[in-house]
């Protein structure tokens, strides 16, 4: 092979996210040469915006709602958890009605088994990667909160989490005294609380993300901004351009989040990706208020999470295209139900950061090889836990491209499933 021919490295892994990071950071402990690439610098996208939470209580996903009175506040916007624009709803409505028929009863906790693996090591592979890239003080382990207005809804949560003692997580039910110590700042009319523990939980995901990338650097590894959609397939691997080169490798990985349609739908793959954006705000805490956990208010639909830049105030969905412009609509709707529950002075940022959630939906993600091009793998689609699944992912994925034997099956992941 003459010295032209020659790759720039082994493998290009687009998408410089929670996700593409772990895949990058993984394939370099195995070994291969790889560069990172991105529009931007690394994690300044959707791994930007989230509650910080690295969830491993998750083990039942975010599947769509079957109660009738759900379901008509959804229907009229109005619940702050989802929100439609009317003019994207027969866009999406398609993408709906299957996410909806895959969150039976039955069809949901088949969901749950096959993604059990992947919930079970969040935590350990954040903990590994973290240490050792020597940001391990990153890692708070002190859990996170829902909260409940009504014992109606509080017992019906208590029921819920009963039904998951199969999967031995921990949890401590609080009454108004108990919340009241673990927060003595809050200040709403919560009648109880259920305090998961298992779960991990970083105060700024953005930062995390860029002090892997800064690990991967450092080992030796290249980040280059550059455009995803002049990924071309090549005698021997894959080539793309930058401004001033073409980089040329044997193997390519898909990981762009909400944006690899791009890349595959280019190739002729046909995979049922949608987006559900949501947004934050950053909010200073009035006088010497302290938040010490995440905490949910159940029945207004936000988060609020110790940040390092403020508390961040996190919404719940919104089904809108992609790229449509940002609608503050629910940060607006929830702002004044959160300054109700604990002091809160000055918005941090002049308007809200907005954010798309990659979803497919079955509520697995796409993470394996391309069927019809030799040396392509996609990963991505990770259905609100990204942040959460991003070092899982990058180890199985590696395991798979080189060969060792996956710590999980990776066939519930299989783009396949599409058909």
């Amino acid at each position: 092979m003459s010295k032209r021919d020659c790759p720039d490295a082994d493998v290009l892994v687009l998408g410089a996210g929670i996700i593409g990071v772990s895949v990058a950071l993984h394939l370099q402990r195995r070994g291969k040469s790889v560069v990172l690439v991105d529009r931007r610098a690394p994690g300044e996208e959707t791994s930007y915006g989230n509650a910080g939470l690295i969830e491993r209580a998750s083990v039942i996903p975010y599947g769509f709602p079957r109660e009738i009175s759900t379901l008509l506040k959804y229907a009229t916007n109005r619940s702050a958890d989802v929100r439609f624009r009317w003019s994207f709803l027969p866009r999406i409505f398609p993408w709906i009605t299957r996410f909806w028929l895959q969150s039976s009863g039955r069809r949901l906790r088949r969901a749950a088994l096959d993604m059990l693996p992947l919930i079970e090591r969040s935590v350990a592979e954040h903990t590994d990667l973290m240490a050792e890239a020597g940001i391990l003080h990153r890692a708070r382990r002190t859990g996170w909160m829902e909260a409940y207005r009504s014992e109606k809804t509080f017992a019906a949560a208590k029921r819920a989490a009963g039904a998951l003692d199969e999967f031995g997580l921990r949890y401590d039910f609080l009454g108004p005294k108990e919340l009241q110590l673990r927060e003595p700042h809050l200040t709403g009319t919560f009648i109880g609380a259920i305090h998961w523990l298992d779960p991990a939980t970083v105060a700024d995901p953005g930062k995390l993300v860029k002090d892997y990338a800064g690990h991967f650097v450092r080992k030796g590894g290249e980040v280059l901004q550059a455009d995803a959609t002049t990924l071309s397939q090549r005698e021997g691997g894959w080539s793309l351009r930058t401004a001033s080169s073409v980089l040329r490798a044997h193997e390519a990985v898909v990981a762009l989040g909400p944006w690899s349609d791009v890349v595959y739908r280019r190739l002729g793959y046909r995979i049922p990706l949608a987006v559900k954006r949501g947004y934050h705000v950053h909010i200073e805490p009035a006088g010497d208020a302290v938040l010490h956990h995440p905490i949910v208010d159940v029945e207004r639909g936000y988060l609020l999470a110790p940040m390092a830049k403020g508390i961040r105030l996190t919404t719940g969905i919104e089904f809108a295209d992609r790229d449509d412009a940002p609608c503050p609509a629910q940060v607006n709707q929830t702002e004044p139900h959160a300054r109700a529950i604990f002091p809160l002075g000055r918005r941090v940022e002049p308007a809200p950061w907005m954010g798309s959630r990659p979803c497919l939906p079955d509520m697995r993600p796409v993470i394996g090889p391309a069927p019809r091009h030799k040396g392509l793998w996609f990963a991505f689609g990770h259905n609100h836990h990204g942040l959460t699944l991003g070092p899982a992912t990058g180890r199985l994925l590696a395991e798979m491209m080189t060969g060792e034997t996956p710590f999980a099956d990776p066939a519930p992941y299989t783009m396949s499933r599409f058909g």
